[in-house]
């Protein structure tokens, strides 16, 4: 079985006062919370179809009116693992 999270990305300012940049140039949405872009978790959904009928909802109301076209949906399968190798931290 297959869930949609569905998430919205607020993008933050540059401080050097550059253009925000919603998408990359294949036009794939760019987020980068380190840079303060607000990323929001709206729901977890049973179809595409759902998920999509909540960014419908969603581009109506407050903040997320002001970024209509930065919600991004991702498909995961239920009790599939992910992470399944571990991680590391790098020292800086």
């Amino acid at each position: 079985m297959d869930v949609y999270l569905l998430r919205h990305i607020h993008h933050a300012r540059p401080s050097d006062g550059s253009p925000i940049r919603h998408v990359d140039d294949d036009g794939d949405l760019l987020w980068d919370e380190q840079e303060g872009d607000d990323v929001k978790l709206l729901g977890v959904y049973s179809t595409e179809h759902r998920a999509h009928e909540r960014i419908r909802e969603a581009q109506n109301l407050p903040g997320f009116r002001d970024e209509p076209d930065c919600f991004h949906i991702d498909r995961y399968e239920v009790d599939t693992d992910e992470w399944t190798s571990g991680y590391f931290t790098y020292d800086y």
